[in-house]
C-alpha cells in the first residue's frame, strides 16, 4: 500500500509545466494516450508525467537517445523506466524518503544527461533536468553531498590551482597503486586518466576588449572553465578566428579581483542547485548588458554555452535569462549564420586530408550539427565525415566514476571508438566537447581538436 505522497520543496523552477493541464490527466497532441500526474510535486510531477509510455527511448536507430539503454538493453535503464520510477516516488510508493530509495537510485544511475530524450522523444521528456532535481532532493534527504560529487562540482572554484597538481596526474599514471588508492578513496576509476591543466590560463592574459578596426561588428567570447584552464589553446584559436575575420571581441570577464566566470554546469549536473544559481547570477550580471546591446554571445564548450539556452530557465533568475539565451550561440552556429548573411570575411587556406567529426550530445540535441557541417564545408580540400554515434560515454564526470567506467567505455565502443581507431593516422579528428576529447584519448589513444583549432590552422 502506498505511503502518503511526499510533499517536496523543489530546488528548480518547474512552473513552466504548471500549464500542462490539471493533476488529472494529460493528452499531448492527439497521441491517443493520457497519463495521470503524481499527486505531489507540482510542476515537477507534471514534468515527469510528460512521459506517455511510447517507449521511443528504447529504439536503437540513429540518434542520441538513450545511450544507457543502447548499451545494457535493459528497460530499467531507459528514459521511460526512469519516468515511471520517479512518478512512483512522487506518488508515495517508494517510502517516506523516496529520493533515498534504491529503486530511484538504480533508475537514475546510468542517465548521462545527454538531452537526447528532450529532442528525440515525441513528447520532449527532459530526463536530464528531472534527474538533477532528483539528485538535489537526494542530497537534501541525505543531509550532505558526497565528497566525490562535491569535488567534481567545485572544479570551477579550484581550477586555477589544478596546474599545481599536474605532478599528481603524472605520478598516478606511473604508479598504478596510487590510482587504485584514489579509486578506493574517491571513487575515481583507476583506468581513467586525469586531465592536466595548462601552465597559464587564458582569461588572465587577455584584456576585456580587443578591437579589430573602428566600426567592426562586435562579438562576446564566453570562455568556459575548461577552455580557460585546461585547453586555453582552444580559446586562443577562437580569438584568432574572430580577429582575422575583423570582429571586435569582448571577452566576458568578472570584475577585477574576482575569480573567473563559470556557467554553473558542474554544480548543476551534480545537484548543487544553490551553487549553480550563484554562478549563473554572476555570469548573467556580466552578459546581460551585452545581450541588451544585441551582441552575440559565443561559446566553445557545448554543454556550457547551451546551458544558457536551456537549464538557466529552470533556475528562476528572471527575464534577463531570456535575453541572454536569445543571444547565446556556439561558435559554429555563429559562423554559419554570418556566412548565410554574407557577413563572414574569413580568408581560409586549403587544407588537404580527411576529417572525422564526433558531435557532442548537446550539439546533436540542440540541432547544432548542421552548422558544424556548413562551417567545415567552407574549408577547401577537406574530406569531412561525421560519425553516427550516440554519447561518447564520458558525459562529464560519469566516465570518471569507478562504478560507471565499464558502461562508459561500452558506450564509446558502440560506434565512436571503433571509427576513431579505424581512421588513418593522418586523419584529423574533431570533437568540440572536452569530455569527448578525453574519451577519445583514453579509449583510442588519439588526440582530437576543437573546430576553432581547425579554422585557426586554415587562417595561419
Amino acid at each position: 500500500m502506498s505511503e502518503k505522497p511526499a510533499q517536496i520543496q523543489t530546488k528548480l523552477d518547474w512552473s513552466g509545466y504548471e500549464s500542462y493541464g490539471s493533476f488529472g490527466s494529460f493528452d499531448f497532441g492527439g497521441f491517443g494516450e493520457s497519463e495521470a500526474a503524481p499527486a505531489s510535486g507540482g510542476g515537477y510531477a507534471k514534468a515527469a508525467a510528460v512521459c506517455m509510455g511510447k517507449r521511443h527511448c528504447q529504439d536503437k536507430d540513429k540518434g542520441v537517445m538513450c545511450p544507457s539503454y543502447r548499451v545494457t538493453d535493459d528497460e530499467k535503464h531507459s528514459t521511460h523506466h526512469r519516468a515511471v520510477t520517479l512518478k512512483a516516488a512522487l506518488d508515495g510508493e517508494l517510502g517516506e524518503h523516496p529520493f533515498l530509495s534504491e529503486e530511484l537510485a538504480e533508475a537514475m544511475e546510468y542517465c548521462v544527461s545527454c538531452k537526447g530524450c528532450k529532442s528525440e522523444c515525441p513528447h520532449g521528456v527532459d530526463m536530464a533536468l528531472l534527474r538533477v532535481e532528483a539528485m538535489a532532493q537526494r542530497w537534501h534527504q541525505l543531509g550532505h553531498v558526497p565528497l566525490r560529487e562535491r569535488m567534481f562540482a567545485f572544479i570551477p572554484r579550484y581550477a586555477k590551482y589544478l596546474k599545481l597538481l599536474n605532478w599528481v596526474c603524472t605520478f598516478r599514471k606511473r604508479v598504478p597503486l596510487i590510482a587504485k588508492a584514489m579509486e578506493s578513496w574517491l571513487g575515481i576509476a583507476a583506468k581513467r586518466s586525469l586531465p592536466k591543466a595548462a601552465a597559464r590560463d587564458f582569461i588572465s592574459t587577455k584584456s576585456q576588449s580587443l578591437t579589430a578596426t573602428d566600426g567592426a561588428r562586435e562579438v562576446v567570447l564566453l570562455v568556459d572553465t575548461f577552455s580557460n584552464h585546461l585547453d586555453p589553446q582552444i580559446a586562443q584559436a577562437a580569438l584568432d578566428v574572430f580577429q582575422t575575420a575583423g570582429y571586435t571581441v569582448h571577452i566576458a570577464q568578472p570584475a577585477a579581483g574576482e575569480r573567473a566566470l563559470c556557467c554553473g554546469r558542474t554544480f548543476h549536473s551534480n545537484g548543487l542547485i544553490d551553487e549553480a544559481r550563484a554562478e549563473a547570477t554572476r555570469l548573467l550580471d556580466v552578459l546581460t548588458p551585452f545581450a541588451e546591446r544585441g551582441l552575440p554571445i559565443i561559446g566553445l564548450e557545448p554543454s556550457c554555452l547551451l546551458m544558457l539556452r536551456d537549464e538557466y530557465h529552470s533556475l528562476g533568475l528572471g527575464e534577463r535569462v531570456g535575453k541572454v539565451a536569445n543571444a547565446a550561440l556556439l561558435l559554429e552556429e555563429f559562423l554559419a549564420r554570418e556566412h548565410d548573411a554574407k557577413r563572414l570575411t574569413l580568408p581560409l587556406k586549403p587544407l588537404t586530408g580527411k576529417v572525422l567529426v564526433h558531435g557532442h550530445c548537446h550539439q546533436k540535441a540542440f540541432g547544432a550539427m548542421p552548422a558544424m557541417e556548413k562551417v567545415l564545408g567552407l574549408l577547401p580540400g577537406l574530406q569531412v565525415k561525421f560519425i553516427e554515434s550516440s554519447c561518447c560515454g564520458m558525459a562529464g564526470s560519469f566516465g570518471m566514476e569507478a562504478e560507471h567506467y565499464d558502461v562508459a567505455m561500452q558506450m564509446g565502443e558502440l560506434s565512436l571508438l571503433p571509427k576513431v581507431r579505424a581512421a588513418e593516422a593522418d586523419t584529423l579528428l574533431v570533437a568540440n566537447g572536452t569530455s569527448c576529447r578525453h574519451q577519445i584519448r583514453d579509449g583510442a589513444a588519439r588526440e582530437s581538436q576543437h573546430l576553432a583549432q581547425v579554422l585557426q590552422r586554415a587562417i595561419q
